[in-house]
């Protein structure tokens, strides 16, 4: 059982807590049961797990967690990326905030049969709030990244300002759902590129937005049910 601070194991998860060790190295830390299940049952092998308790005291691993309460086991894993594609997929652009970008993962998961393309700007989908917010959809269905800055396919753009509803759109696969930052939006040449910009009808004296990661959510289930239909 681990019972010094200054194991390597414990050196290795409080230098993950930095995005450029964990691009330097390419792990990253999952905490929590869940998690370390999900991984399992997803085939992602881990580096190690250590589980309080059995391979290391407790309040030494309550003194690397990243969690308010601690944990009671945390796994270090390689991380994976896959190749965009599939018949409906999620693009992110400038998507800064690392809890929208797991739950957008969780949800691309959930929703369509592609990735979430990571495009510049996005948050590191392998920081520990990212992992968490994906819920284990991370190892199930890895994120890509778009090296050009833009994905392929075609294109919707999420815009809030345009004319057409979102449930309006007819489209052949594949499709490609673009979501930008809330405040920013999506650049104008992704917007020239899209084949069709359109909104998510929001009631009269309801917000103005929504935030990028439940904006998502609502447009890959509007068009995969719309792309399902006989």
């Amino acid at each position: 059982m681990i019972t010094s601070n200054e194991n390597e194991k414990l050196k290795t998860i409080r230098k993950l807590a930095r995005r450029r060790e964990r691009e330097r190295s390419g792990l990253f830390v999952a905490e929590g049961e869940d998690l370390v299940e999900a991984a399992e049952e997803a085939g992602a092998a881990a580096e190690f797990v250590l589980v309080a308790g059995v391979d290391v005291e407790p309040e030494l691993l309550d003194r690397v967690s990243a969690l308010g309460s601690g944990t009671r086991v945390v796994g270090v894993y390689r991380q994976a990326f896959s190749e965009p594609g599939g018949d409906l997929s999620l693009y992110l652009h400038g998507v800064g905030d690392p809890g929208n970008v797991g739950t957008a993962i969780r949800s691309a998961h959930a929703l369509c049969d592609g990735p979430v393309v990571l495009g510049p700007g996005c948050a590191d989908p392998y920081s520990p709030k990212a992992v968490r917010a994906s819920m284990g959809s991370v190892f199930a269905r890895p994120p890509a990244r778009s090296e050009a800055g833009e994905p392929a396919g075609n294109l919707v753009a999420l815009d809030g300002g345009a004319e057409q509803a979102l449930g309006e759109l007819e489209l052949d696969p594949p499709v490609v759902v673009c979501v930008g930052a809330e405040r920013e939006g999506l650049p104008p040449e992704l917007l020239e590129r899209a084949v069709a910009s359109a909104r998510i009808p929001i009631r009269d004296g309801g917000p103005d937005s929504l935030n990028a990661a439940i904006a998502a959510t609502v447009a890959l289930y509007e068009l995969g049910h719309r792309m399902r239909r006989p």
